[in-house]
């Protein structure tokens, strides 16, 4: 493990967010003691984890806190780092300073070194007293284990909110009904790019654009029939790559026809999720590959302050010629909550990760306390936002710090608050979203793709953008890639993918 100079450890408050045990979230100020409901002392858990950047910070004497302290008898100190701020605990766990209990992501080097150096806690010998994270485990992450053992909770989504929105209030103007094939797609985002739907006189508009990052578009590759979001079978049921399959092929050609066709926002590439967004509310674009859910009606009201009668469309991702749809694969990452061998109490850690994954912990986490931050009405909830607002809970019914980023998303429980304005378009949205997603070939990541993904997928990216866009043909192209992305490592990916593909069949 890499090493920090004493010096570096001053830096430390500057590299976390904020620190909390029923404290402020700069630390300064320490909440009264809770009486526990338990016997003995308190046990003082330390959890180091990503926060959700939509949520507040904790509060000075935090009523949340303090009730979970109560119910499981701990004294928890909370370490915040920014959401997705993996490195920052890397950074941290570097220096020595491992707390109780801590989430990074998942798969990485960091969980595989810390494993493989007896850093973390088999969870086997608390599962007694874990029922959900046990249920969990082992209904559908039995291949996470290692060695048969579980080294911490994985929290991997199972749904999606993956989607293709548009403005419905466009192909309205345009006497268009949404798009169900790819024939049909290319007939609107033609018409959008072309036929002023926006009714500004302008030539000003263009049809679909999404955001840097990850490849965009894959859902043109899964309608004409790639099978498998992580990798596919070759004519002799050996495991390659995906862009070795022939709808990779023919979605490249379906795409390039867009882009030449200047049908394609053709600064996408420059578009952080902000001005993807922008694009799609001032009317430079027609259409966008967005996540929808709690999204929905955000950006539908997002949509109205620009024009009040724009409307959201979203839908179901094209068939290709076959009748084949695909939006986005199914994940095999996620965050991984473990307990380190720092741990004073690992039965108690053990016991706080099942309390923030149990229906009880969620409740608490998602409500707070009855008679203090809701009452009930029947099934309805009656939110106190004055008295939420005193302990860190988002407005709108929305949660408490903690309830988000370490073991479960709202996604996950399907979870909004009966606040939210458009619920049942949301929750329609997910159900599309996780129709349509494609299952892996793979259930498993191995070391080698964790070792070597990150230089093979920015090969991948390269390649299909300058295909996509022009720059290379893409006959010669794909040859050239298959060849460059074995050299740079890939032959020895495939090896390992092919020895568990063999291995998982058995």
């Amino acid at each position: 493990m890499m090493r920090m100079q004493k010096g570096m450890l001053l830096t430390l408050a500057a590299v976390l967010g904020a620190t909390a045990a029923g404290c402020s979230s700069n630390g300064n100020e320490t909440a009264p003691k809770q009486e526990s409901k338990t016997s003995g002392a308190p046990t003082k858990i330390v959890f180091l984890t990503p926060g959700d950047n939509a949520a507040k910070g904790l509060q000075p004497g935090d009523r949340v806190l303090a009730e979970i302290n109560k119910r499981l008898n701990i004294d928890l100190e909370v370490k915040f780092v920014p959401e997705n701020g993996f490195e920052k605990i890397n950074v941290t766990m570097a220096t020595g300073e491992w707390p109780d209990v801590v989430t990074i992501n998942y798969p990485s080097p960091s969980v595989k070194q810390w494993i493989s150096e007896g850093l973390l806690l088999p969870l086997n010998d608390y599962l007694g007293q874990m029922p959900t994270v046990k249920d969990k485990l082992e209904k559908s992450l039995q291949w996470t284990a290692v060695g048969g053992k579980y080294y911490g909770y994985p929290f991997i989504e199972e749904r999606s909110n993956a989607g293709l929105a548009y403005r419905a209030d466009w192909l309205n103007n345009l006497g268009l009904k949404p798009p169900q094939t790819l024939d049909e797609l290319y007939q609107v985002l033609k018409a959008i790019a072309t036929q002023d739907p926006d009714k500004n006189g302008k030539h000003d508009t263009y049809g679909i654009t999404a955001e840097k990052g990850n490849v965009p578009f894959n859902f043109v590759m899964y309608a004409y029939g790639l099978p498998h979001g992580d990798w596919v079978l070759d004519g002799g049921g050996k495991v390659v790559p995906i862009f070795e399959h022939p709808a990779f092929k023919m979605g490249m050609q379906y795409l390039r026809k867009l882009w030449d066709e200047k049908l394609i926002d053709p600064e996408f590439l420059l578009n952080d999720s902000q001005k993807r967004e922008e694009k799609f509310y001032q009317g430079k674009v027609g259409f966008m590959q967005a996540p929808l859910f709690r999204h929905v009606n955000r950006l539908e009201t997002s949509l109205q302050k620009v024009t009040p009668s724009d409307k959201l469309g979203y839908e179901a991702p094209p068939a290709g010629p076959d009748g084949k749809r695909g939006m986005s694969n199914a994940p095999k990452s996620g965050l991984f909550t473990a307990i380190t061998k720092n741990a004073k109490n690992p039965a108690k850690a053990a016991q706080f990760i099942e309390f923030m994954l149990s229906k009880e912990g969620r409740n608490l986490l998602e409500l707070g306390i009855e008679g203090v931050h809701y009452t009930k009405q029947g099934d309805k909830i009656v939110y106190n936002e004055q008295e939420r607002a005193k302990d860190g809970f988002a407005a709108n019914g929305w949660a408490h710090p903690l309830a988000w980023g370490s073991v479960v998303w709202p996604l996950t429980e399907n979870y909004l608050p009966q606040t939210e304005p458009q619920a049942d378009r949301a929750k329609e949205s997910v159900d599309i979203s996780t129709k349509y997603m494609v299952p892996n070939l793979l259930n498993t990541t191995t070391d080698e793709e964790v070792e070597l993904g990150s230089v093979l997928n920015e090969l991948y990216k390269q390649y299909f953008f300058e295909m996509m866009t022009g720059k290379r043909d893409i006959d010669a192209g794909i040859v050239e890639l298959s060849k460059k992305w074995r050299e740079q490592g890939g032959s020895k990916v495939l090896d390992a993918v092919n020895k568990a593909y063999q291995a998982q069949k058995k």
